[in-house]
């Protein structure tokens, strides 16, 4: 986790948002087109790790503050930061225009490989199928990797799938997720000139 907020330039696909419930207070900046530069202080070091991996490699700079009821589990703050960044990247891509829509990774983690295919359609959708083979990755719930990104797609009202091909070490697993979504993302939010400010649907909307 870098020390300092990640430095935010002039771009017109940037957004900011801030969420407070009485189980989280969260804010989140975002740009699409940064370097990868994050900052991020969730209380929970595993998923700090993550969420880094997951700005940098979709070259994204994220600020991203969350204070949660850790006293209670992590599920509230992990689900809650996968809602927030989710509407901040709806919000950021606009009417999609220009975009290249879909984005797909297949992603090396040492020994485990995930693949990971995201379509930008304007409808929510996550298939999900990876194994963990224990309940925890130190302090961290497994099961919360799904939640997060059930919650991300959801918002972010994008197909996402992620798919397993091989893996025993479940840190290794759950990185390739991460990864593999951010490399499909910065694919899938990159602007294709050949597109010339259309919107890549033949509908000619992506609004759902």
């Amino acid at each position: 986790m870098d020390a300092t907020p990640a430095p935010f330039g002039a771009s017109a696909r940037t957004a900011a948002l801030s969420r407070k419930t009485s189980e989280t207070e969260i804010t989140i900046r975002l740009n699409l087109d940064g370097t990868g530069q994050v900052w991020t202080e969730t209380g929970i070091g595993f998923f700090d790790h993550m969420l880094t991996a997951l700005g940098r490699h979709a070259l994204f700079d994220l600020d991203i503050a969350a204070r949660g009821d850790l006293h209670v589990d992590d599920h509230h703050t992990v689900e809650d930061v996968g809602i927030v960044l989710g509407q901040l990247i709806l919000q950021a891509v606009g009417d999609k225009r220009g975009i290249t829509r879909y984005g797909q990774s297949l992603l090396p983690m040492d020994e485990a490989l995930v693949e990971c295919g995201i379509d930008l359609s304007g409808r929510a959708a996550l298939g999900w199928q990876v194994n963990f083979t224990a309940e925890k990755i130190g302090t961290f719930d497994t099961q919360l990797c799904e939640e997060f990104f059930r919650a991300l797609s959801a918002n972010g009202l994008f197909n996402l799938h992620l798919v397993q091909k091989a893996g025993r070490n479940d840190h290794h697993i759950a990185e390739a997720c991460f990864k593999a979504t951010a490399r499909a993302l910065r694919m899938a939010v990159a602007i294709d000139p050949r597109q010339a400010g259309a919107i890549p649907s033949t509908k000619g909307s992506l609004a759902g």
